[in-house]
């Protein structure tokens, strides 16, 4: 793939464009209206959406940028400028339980007490720590800083993901179908999450990235991607699926045991790279991270009982009829779920290494115990984009999915920038 040929010379224009629109548009809809609380979009963000919420919360109060910074973002700002022991972090205890609920600042918890900050994984919060050394040089305090931070890391991100897109289209759509693949992942609803101090858009770009390059035969570069994917999220391991499914078909078993090959060896002991980036993780962080992920945010591993559940209440919530704002948020979730995996079964006939880590991806999302998020989970299944892109050879199409899902983004931004629930 040629980095600087004229056609990803247009993806970063697009890119640069779309970046400095999404700043805009922030400050733009903070400063022209208000909305009214709380939002009742899920069953429990009606207590979490009041006025004075989130007092006590410093990394969601600092002015600059605020927009940009809402819920999970706290945790990795917090990661970036206090560590995991963030002082300043909640924390609970070993043996916590919602019957007898209790939090309290880690500066003045016991010292077994956990913070929440463990629930996340490091990558994102590392690179915003490295990323306020340069940011320094503006005199910002240290949240407004890493805040500034996290939304370029994010924005860059988005570019390595439509960079990566744009090479999976083109193959099968040529340089058009790639520049519209590129353009759809900017444009998707829940991409405003590309766009703010998340892990999505990093965690897009570094899995995105794995997988273009590992279709074109490049494992040290995919390698460290996936290395990295895994570290800034836990669905970057499923990344393994796909890049062993690509060594297979270029022989790689025939190459490895046929005539025994070190180069081979080597390719193998990169593919595996997301095995070793759990593996660590686990040993450094991870007593910690089930304890609070298990405990406190009620999230496992496959939890098909559970997830069944919640996922039936969450039906439920939706078709209250006096409830318009859970109606049509959750529109969108099943809506995006529905459309995620169509896709993945359409990229069956191109790609079925593409199509597998789609499904995976979706089942591992929506089976963590809890009901939320699938249209955000769901930005990590390339199909998502492939599909449209190959649609939009059609100017109608183009023309009618642009304008659906920007519209639809403008509402998901703009609550996200209200401190409403946006997944």
């Amino acid at each position: 793939m040629k980095l600087f040929n004229g056609k990803i010379t247009s993806v970063l224009v697009t890119w640069l464009c779309w970046a400095l629109i999404m700043i805009g548009y922030v400050a733009y809809v903070q400063g022209r209206f208000d909305v009214k609380p709380p939002d009742k979009a899920v069953s429990w963000t009606e207590n979490e959406t009041q006025p004075n919420s989130q007092d006590g919360r410093p990394y969601l109060l600092e002015k600059f940028m605020n927009g940009h910074v809402a819920w999970d973002s706290e945790y990795y700002l917090s990661i970036a400028v206090g560590g995991y022991d963030d002082p300043e972090m909640r924390a609970i205890a070993p043996n916590f339980s919602w019957d007898s609920f209790q939090l309290m600042l880690k500066k003045y918890a016991p010292d077994d007490w956990v913070t929440m900050n463990y629930s996340f994984f490091p990558f994102y919060s590392l690179m915003i720590r490295l990323f306020m050394f340069p940011l320094g040089v503006f005199g910002l305090n240290k949240i407004a800083t890493a805040t500034l931070a996290g939304v370029i890391i994010s924005m860059l991100g988005a570019l390595g993901g439509s960079i990566a897109l744009y090479d999976l289209a083109r193959d099968y759509d040529g340089d058009e179908g790639g520049l519209r693949a590129a353009f759809y992942l900017l444009i998707f609803p829940s991409s405003m999450f590309l766009a703010v101090v998340y892990t999505e858009g990093l965690f897009l770009g570094l899995t995105f990235g794995a997988l273009a390059l590992a279709r074109h035969k490049q494992w040290l570069w995919a390698g460290i991607l996936a290395f990295f994917g895994t570290w800034t999220r836990a669905a970057g391991a499923l990344v393994l699926l796909p890049m062993v499914w690509y060594w297979w078909q270029d022989g790689g078993l025939k190459k490895l045991f046929g005539a025994f090959s070190w180069k081979e060896l080597g390719k193998v002991l990169l593919i595996a790279s997301p095995v070793y980036a759990y593996l660590i993780f686990n040993a450094v962080l991870g007593k910690n991270f089930h304890l609070v992920e298990t405990l406190f945010f009620s999230r496992k591993l496959l939890a098909f009982g559970p997830s069944w559940v919640a996922w039936k209440a969450a039906y439920e919530w939706m078709m209250n009829p006096d409830n318009k704002q859970a109606f049509t948020y959750y529109m969108v979730e099943f809506g995006a779920l529905f459309f995620a995996v169509v896709a993945c079964i359409w990229m069956f006939w191109r790609d079925p290494a593409l199509a597998l880590y789609g499904l995976v991806t979706i089942i591992f999302s929506i089976t963590s115990g809890a009901a939320q998020g699938a249209h955000r989970y769901v930005l990590a299944v390339p199909a998502l984009f492939l599909l449209p892109a190959s649609l939009g050879k059609h100017p109608a199409f183009d023309r009618a999915w642009t304008l659906f899902c920007i519209l639809l983004m403008g509402v998901f931004l703009s609550m996200f920038a209200f401190n409403f629930w946006a997944g």
